[in-house]
């Protein structure tokens, strides 16, 4: 199939040699797990426990709290020890529930049980994908069956399936196409009848060579699926840029994938959704990579929702050396973590862990008006001018730089040369002008 190249973009190390060789290995359960309320983007879901409650493994533990939400399950049997505020791998402390396990492991009634999927219609995919507490797991962690949900008059007809994971040091997802290839493939085959899609695009990487061949494999004699091996670039996989590159569609500045009949969902989504309707099994867990020169020995782990940081790290084998950052998430994208006592969410993809002399500081220098932001960002945005605005608290001049349309991959921070905090900068101009009261048209 044709493929295009997009705009801009930059050629990172990737490191994923650390991990990518390595198996998945599930963790053991852990003492205790802080399970978030706040699990997607969009209104954190409403606790219907409390403490002292006794929950089984796959019991729903909080409900969604709007349209543009996802219910909330018990990742294993025991007692809800708390409900409380938590250390956030995002920011400021988040209201969670706290279990602690019983060691049984035991599955609510009804759950992991294997129940037909032929002749479902759309309508219960994605009831059955919603009650699962389905999310994108790329990152973003979108709600699922609200994108399955496109507006009166918004016609699909791609599905891409993410499997690029272009984030350097990352390789959950990579993991994930060589050991459950063929879950994916039925999963996309569900979230395409779900929006009544025949074309089904599954994008990888060249990068990953055996997991090319592993979704060729498995989507092999099926109608409708094409395995498209994709140029190693940053951000190869975000959502705007892999459109283009598949499909050589362009989403308009401010608008969404279904403006162009496009949807695009990840790889570990669509095997979660394959796992809720095919088994009623909730998401509850998920692979994490946790790699980088700061532990000792990196690798793909699968973990329990609410797994605690130090709990990830010590299992495989503890910090190495002088360990001088934590990211949750990859090197470009992710937030560093000021507490290991921050636990994993739906969302969470990876632990970097960087040696002191890694890590690397932002000097905050002014702007040499080099350019090579303008030319890396992907986006075609004036990353340069918006960090001098924003920088100068002139939200409204970032606003009309066109601020909100950027992806906050880290493009521009890479390549500045004066080590400017330009994804700090935007984040901080983004969170002031959704503050900002609507001007009367």
């Amino acid at each position: 199939m044709k493929k295009w190249r997009f705009f801009g973009g930059i050629h990172p190390a990737y490191s994923k040699e650390m991990s990518s060789g390595e198996a998945t290995v599930e963790m053991p359960m852990p003492g205790e797990l802080t399970v978030y309320l706040s699990q997607n983007l969009g209104a954190p879901s409403k606790p219907i426990v409390k403490k002292g409650d006794t929950v089984k493994k796959g019991q729903m533990i909080a409900e969604a709290g709007g349209f543009v939400s996802a219910p909330v399950h018990a990742p294993t049997s025991g007692t809800i020890k708390a409900v409380e505020k938590r250390p956030f791998p995002l920011g400021d402390d988040m209201d969670a529930v706290v279990i602690e396990p019983d060691g049984l492991d035991e599955w609510e009634e009804g759950r992991n049980v294997e129940r037909p999927i032929e002749g479902l219609d759309a309508a219960a995919i994605k009831k059955l994908i919603h009650e699962g507490g389905i999310v994108g797991l790329g990152g973003a962690t979108f709600p699922t069956h609200v994108k399955l949900s496109p507006p009166e008059g918004k016609k699909i007809d791609l599905l891409i399936i993410n499997g690029a994971e272009c984030e350097p040091y990352l390789t959950a997802d990579h993991r994930l196409m060589l050991e459950r290839p063929r879950d994916i493939v039925e999963g996309a085959w569900l979230l395409a009848a779900a929006i009544g899609v025949e074309r089904i695009v599954v994008a990888v990487e060249k990068n990953k060579p055996d997991a090319i061949a592993a979704m060729r494999e498995a989507v092999k004699g099926r109608d409708g699926y094409v395995v498209a091996d994709m140029d190693v670039i940053y951000p190869q996989g975000a959502e705007k840029q892999l459109i283009y590159a598949v499909s050589g569609r362009k989403v308009p500045a401010g608008g969404l994938p279904m403006d162009v009949g496009v949807l695009v969902q990840n790889v570990g989504t669509a095997a979660a959704a394959f796992e809720a309707v095919r088994f009623n099994r909730p998401l509850i867990g998920r692979i994490v990579t946790v790699t980088g020169s700061g532990v000792a020995r990196p690798g793909n782990v699968l973990a329990r929702v609410g797994t605690k940081f130090a709990d990830l790290i010590e299992f495989r084998g503890g910090c190495s050396g002088d360990t001088g950052k934590v990211i949750n998430g990859g090197p470009m994208m992710g937030v560093a973590q000021p507490s290991l006592e921050a636990a994993m969410m739906k969302g969470t993809s990876g632990l970097v862990l960087l040696r002191r002399d890694e890590a690397g500081q932002y000097s905050g220098g002014p702007c040499i008006r080099c350019g090579r932001c303008v030319e890396a960002c992907p986006m075609r945005l004036n990353p340069s001018a918006i960090s001098i605005f924003a920088e100068r608290l002139r939200f409204e001049d970032a606003s009309e730089f066109n601020v909100m349309d950027c992806i906050e991959c880290g493009c521009c921070a890479y390549v500045c040369p004066s080590r400017r905090p330009m994804v700090h900068h935007f984040r901080r101009a983004k969170a002031e002008m959704r503050k900002a009261p609507k001007k009367a048209g």
